[in-house]
């Protein structure tokens, strides 16, 4: 189903589809994490990853609830955004030498990943709101805090010593 298909029909169905890309989304993250911490040669990245593995764990069990609240069968669709946004990293990070630039190749990847989800989440609580669905969106509002606060770690330590160490 396109954005655009005739499969949407009103603000419910946009609800519902998004719901089902950021499930699919979060769904390629527990993949793509444990790869990522394993290729991080910083401690404190690889750990945050590994934290961030738990978190997102935890946000599709979150997305389950909210489906499940809404009424709506507990289902993926794929997300070319997200699939492109994982493929990119794979490549960056298969063409990276250096292991200390490799680090900071893995903070751009991720913060592009938090980035996509801050998106995702930030339109589902407005429209959880706008249908009514404050349930839904306390929920979601939960989620999107905490991908906020993992975007925020990655910059810190980007700034901190990552990108130093890559640039020295």
């Amino acid at each position: 189903m396109g954005l655009f298909s005739k499969d949407i029909k009103s603000m419910n169905d946009l609800f519902v589809h998004q719901l089902q890309d950021i499930y699919y989304a979060e769904q390629q993250l527990v993949k793509a994490l444990p790869k990522m911490a394993e290729k991080a040669t910083d401690a404190k990245l690889k750990q945050g990853f590994l934290t961030h593995l738990d978190e997102t764990r935890t946000h599709v069990q979150r997305l389950e609830q909210v489906f499940q609240m809404h009424g709506a069968q507990v289902k993926a669709v794929d997300c070319p955004a997200i699939d492109g946004i994982i493929e990119e990293a794979d490549e960056v990070a298969g063409e990276v030498a250096d292991k200390k630039v490799l680090d900071a190749a893995l903070i751009n990847a991720a913060q592009a990943a938090e980035h996509y989800e801050i998106v995702r989440y930030g339109s589902l609580i407005a429209w959880a709101r706008q249908l009514g669905r404050n349930d839904c969106a306390s929920i979601l509002q939960k989620t999107l805090d905490e991908e906020k606060m993992t975007d925020k770690k990655l910059t810190s330590l980007a700034e901190g010593k990552v990108n130093l160490k890559a640039a020295s």
